[in-house]
């Protein structure tokens, strides 16, 4: 399976000022039991040490190279490495996170065997701020329309991101991986999870992620659905979808009308006072 030449996998790091994560997130590509790949380390305009790190993995191993990005945001040094690889393969590994030693060894025999497999992922883990399993719930297309339900980091064949022209550039604030994998099952195509924990999703106290209110989710949300009215006009039940938000409204209405639900919020409420004075 595996060939010399050319790399079969092409894992695709971006960095903006993640240096201090950088080398725990490189070691874990370097130990994969999956010798056969390139990974290119694309800097997304870092401030910080990011170059340093990265060049002495280019010492230390070949198989690394290190790319400069121009222009900002992660599906831009996304595209930019990709453009610059040569992988029959893809993984993207977001440069604060890490990978099992057998994650490769393991994904890249399913896109090798299964021609109708668009995406192979795993089970998950947290670490850092917040720890434990990461309960993602079972792929399912119609569950995937309505919010992401797969990490960025899955493997896929380049010649389907050629297809679906990139990661949207658009989106600089978040949801770029949902958008991309959705452009990935626009045409058909089946998701493949391995029953195994070989990704860890690093939890920081703030983020890019955690840091979107209600109405930047309402606008990417509306982004997402724009790009894909086809798909989800095929593989959604309006009516289905309107019934289980009213569900969902009457749950939360029930819950919030409960003496037990109202008697929490009354002792809760001195707290967030406080915390909202000394902003803690």
């Amino acid at each position: 399976m595996e060939n010399n030449l050319q790399p079969a996998v092409s894992v695709i790091v971006p960095c903006y000022n993640y240096g201090a994560f950088l080398s725990e997130c490189l070691d874990s590509i370097l130990a994969q039991t999956f010798t056969n790949w390139e990974c290119i380390i694309a800097d997304n305009c870092s401030t910080d040490n990011t170059k340093e790190i990265a060049e002495k993995y280019l010492q230390k191993d070949p198989r690394f190279k290190y790319i400069y990005c121009e222009v900002k945001g992660v599906s831009a040094a996304r595209n930019k490495a990709i453009a610059n690889s040569s992988g029959k393969y893809i993984l993207p590994v977001d440069a604060d996170d890490r990978i099992g030693a057998g994650y490769l060894q393991k994904a890249v025999p399913v896109l090798e065997g299964k021609n109708n497999v668009r995406i192979v992922y795993c089970q998950a883990e947290l670490f850092g701020h917040v720890s434990g399993k990461w309960n993602l719930p079972e792929y399912n297309l119609e569950k995937m329309l309505k919010q992401n339900i797969i990490f960025c980091s899955g493997l896929y064949r380049r010649r389907d991101f050629d297809q679906a022209k990139g990661y949207n550039e658009a989106f600089l604030q978040g949801f770029e991986d949902w958008d991309f994998w959705l452009s990935l099952l626009e045409n058909g195509g089946d998701v493949y999870r391995i029953n195994e924990v070989l990704f860890y999703y690093r939890i920081r106290k703030t983020s890019r992620n955690n840091s979107l209110d209600m109405e930047k989710q309402k606008i990417l949300r509306r982004m997402v659905y724009e790009n894909h009215k086809q798909l989800y006009a095929r593989s959604l039940n309006v009516s289905d979808v309107i019934f289980e938000n009213y569900q969902n409204e009457t749950s939360y209405n029930s819950i919030a009308a409960s003496m037990d639900y109202r008697i929490g919020k009354l002792l809760l409420s001195p707290l967030r006072m406080i915390k909202r004075i000394f902003g803690k």
